[in-house]
């Protein structure tokens, strides 16, 4: 016999299955079990937040990059570089623990959680430094930012902390805690709160101003207009600067004003809690929920006995209110005004895409949203809207329930609903987390959210 039949025999089937298997059984061990790992589902700090954004991304105000793609025609370009159709997650909040955002005309601020010298970051337009100077060499200064650069702001101590932020047109505000209000950008017409200069430049500009007080009084609040600027001090006075032709900043002249006065009229013996201005329209709002207001009323936001349009101070609008209850929050857009009550219950006037259907586009008395648009049913009676907020011809509302609705004009899809249609009626906003806040632009939008878990 070969070799190789010798080893065919040896490798063969039978011979191997012949061979006894032994296996030593495993005892249990009672106390395995509990020396093995626990796995858990991480879960959110009540403290997290997430920051959805959408609308128009080609100016930078996103702070996202989409990718270009192949332009096979000019939608498909439109679909995959300037806009962002749906709520899509900020990377940039991520890196962040983010506590404040403003949005401006095409660009948006964030004021961020830090001990370092930059604590608020800037995106988008930047034509007048109204998000800092940023230069890639000297005398180059960027007029657009695609991503969030630092904003370069003098603080006395790096234990100061940003608590609000506003923008207009081309400028904004940084409220801190203990240094009063920053302002930067545009000042053509006071709204920074400085001495105007017919003569400033005002791209590639380093300059910022710092109000410490108005009235002897600490800055709890600020609100930006378009051109012009609010602020609302510790004992609920409203001091305003800035462009005042249509009477935005309600001192009684339809000038301009550099440094910040009291608003006069009604409000002088009242708590203000907050104002709300987009455009040139400005409400109020005191602590005992009544509204005020001022501006421009061309389409009747400030109901006039004498019908004017420009109303230069401030006019009580309890009798236009009367019978909707308490109202703890206010919007004011370009032509129309928003409010809600305690109840929970929206009340729209003024001229645009209201959200009472394609039939209704102006109104000269307050009208109210029927709830159910916003949820509330026998299924789900406790539902109610607990703020609102307005941009330029877009409206928005957000439930206790952490629910956002929006409507009116989609300017470049800034409603977030997947397609840049006009909204005649609100409809509930895809977010993956609970929605705390809205801010609107003019064709942007951004939510301030917590996660669900």
């Amino acid at each position: 016999m070969n070799a190789l039949k010798l080893f065919v025999r040896r490798r063969s089937p039978a011979i191997l299955l012949t061979r006894p298997v032994t296996t030593k059984k495993k005892m249990h061990d009672p106390n395995e079990e509990e020396q093995l790992p626990i796995f858990q589902y991480p879960v959110s700090k009540s403290t997290d937040r997430r920051v959805y954004v959408w609308g128009l991304a080609e100016t930078g105000a996103l702070g996202v990059h989409l990718p270009r793609g192949k332009k096979s025609g000019k939608k498909a370009y439109r679909n995959n570089f300037k806009l962002v159709w749906h709520p899509m997650r900020s990377s940039f909040c991520e890196r962040f623990d983010v506590t404040n955002i403003a949005c401006g005309y095409g660009f948006t601020v964030a004021a961020v959680k830090t001990t370092e010298q930059h604590k608020v970051f800037g995106m988008g337009i930047n034509t007048d430094s109204q998000i800092g100077y940023h230069a890639p060499r000297i005398g180059h200064p960027l007029e657009m930012l695609l991503s969030p650069a630092p904003i370069y702001i003098p603080y006395t101590s790096l234990e100061t902390k940003v608590t609000a932020l506003a923008a207009g047109r081309a400028h904004t505000l940084i409220l801190t805690d203990n240094e009063g209000v920053y302002t930067l950008g545009n000042n053509a017409y006071g709204q920074c709160g400085r001495k105007i200069n017919p003569t400033e430049e005002y791209r590639g500009s380093m300059a910022s101003h710092n109000i410490k007080r108005l009235g002897k009084e600490k800055i709890v609040d600020i609100c930006c207009g378009q051109d012009h600027s609010l602020f609302i001090t510790e004992s609920g006075k409203v001091f305003a600067c800035g462009w005042g032709a249509d009477g935005q900043t309600g001192l009684g002249m339809y000038s301009n004003q550099g440094h910040p006065a009291p608003v006069k009229g009604d409000i002088t013996s009242e708590k203000i809690v907050k104002v709300a201005s987009t455009a040139d329209c400005v409400l109020a709002l005191n602590d005992n929920g009544e509204l005020f207001g001022w501006g421009n009323s061309e389409y009747g936001q400030v109901p006039m006995m004498n019908n004017t349009q420009q109303v230069n101070m401030s006019y009580s609008l309890l009798s236009f209110t009367k019978g909707l209850g308490k109202i703890v929050d206010i919007a004011a857009g370009g032509s129309f005004c928003l409010i809600c009550n305690e109840q929970g219950d929206v009340f729209v006037w003024g001229f645009g895409l209201l959200g009472l259907g394609p039939n209704v586009q102006h109104s000269t008395k307050p009208k109210q949203i029927p709830a159910p648009l916003f949820g509330r049913n026998e299924f789900n009676p406790e539902s109610m809207i607990t703020g609102v907020a307005c941009g330029i011809g877009h409206l928005a509302a957000v439930t206790n329930n952490g629910d956002l609705y929006m409507w009116g004009r989609n300017r470049h899809g800034c409603l977030g609903l997947g397609h840049d249609k006009d909204q005649h009626f609100p409809l509930k906003i895809g977010i993956g987390a609970h929605v705390l806040s809205v801010n609107c632009s003019v064709d942007h939008t951004v939510a301030m959210c917590k996660p669900f878990t």
